[in-house]
């Protein structure tokens, strides 16, 4: 099993990464590693590769899995919430694994320079307006200038094609993120690193890192739904040793 793991200086105990899309048991557009129940794929595969996963990566536990859907709900998931409808999730609890899946929208990775919690957040265009990045950040009862954060893979700044009632709903939300939108035909390319860094600076988060992977050109590598429409989903997990 391939996986990618956070290049940022959080301490040893945190462990954060990203699964590739190889190494699993499913087949046609879900092949190999789809993690996600929710896509049309088997549901003996999904079972078989979530425990591919527990195996491989040695996890402490079984991962906290949210029910996602584009919006602002946050939740610790230190005493388990698998199932919880959900875009981030956080905990101070060594042994609990947040979990966010994707396939294009970018799964922010939160710590900080002690080590004293994990986050992952599900971030696209309508979590954006739907302000799930400050719902996180709202949650942490610690000076925002000492977390770390970074952005897996996600769709790049080049290809990330949206309408312009997409960009209007962005500006409306952040007008600072017009500099993350550049014309072209009768789309927009949106930027979504750069607007998630906005967001996070804007709050006070100083310590931000990129993986600069591009889900929908690295098509070896991961799943994108922007360049396949069906497919599998990878899986971002962080948990404290």
């Amino acid at each position: 099993m391939r996986v990618l793991s956070a290049n940022w200086p959080a301490p040893s105990q945190v462990r954060a990464l990203t699964t590739l899309k190889t190494g699993g048991v499913s087949s046609g557009v879900f092949s190999t590693l789809n993690l996600a129940a929710h896509v049309g794929d088997e549901r003996e595969a999904v079972t078989n590769n979530r425990a591919e996963l527990k195996r491989a990566l040695c996890l402490p536990a079984e991962p906290s899995w949210l029910s996602q859907v584009h919006g602002c709900g946050v939740v610790d998931v230190s005493a388990g919430s698998v199932g919880t409808v959900a875009d981030a999730a956080y905990t101070t609890a060594p042994g609990s694994v947040v979990a966010v899946m994707t396939a294009d929208c970018i799964p922010l990775f939160l710590s900080d320079t002690d080590g004293s919690f994990v986050a992952i957040v599900h971030v696209g265009w309508r979590g954006l307006c739907a302000g799930v990045i400050e719902a996180l950040l709202g949650k942490l009862a610690l000076p925002l200038g000492r977390i770390l954060a970074w952005t897996g893979p996600g769709i790049g700044s080049d290809v990330y094609q949206v309408r312009a009632d997409v960009r209007e709903a962005l500006i409306d939300s952040f007008p600072s993120h017009e500099s993350a939108l550049a014309a072209t035909d009768n789309h927009w390319i949106a930027d979504l690193p750069t607007m998630v860094e906005q967001r996070l600076r804007h709050q006070g988060v100083i310590h931000i890192f990129h993986s600069g992977q591009c889900t929908y050109r690295q098509a070896d590598a991961y799943f994108s739904y922007r360049r396949d429409g069906q497919c599998g989903r990878m899986a971002s997990l962080a948990w404290l040793e």
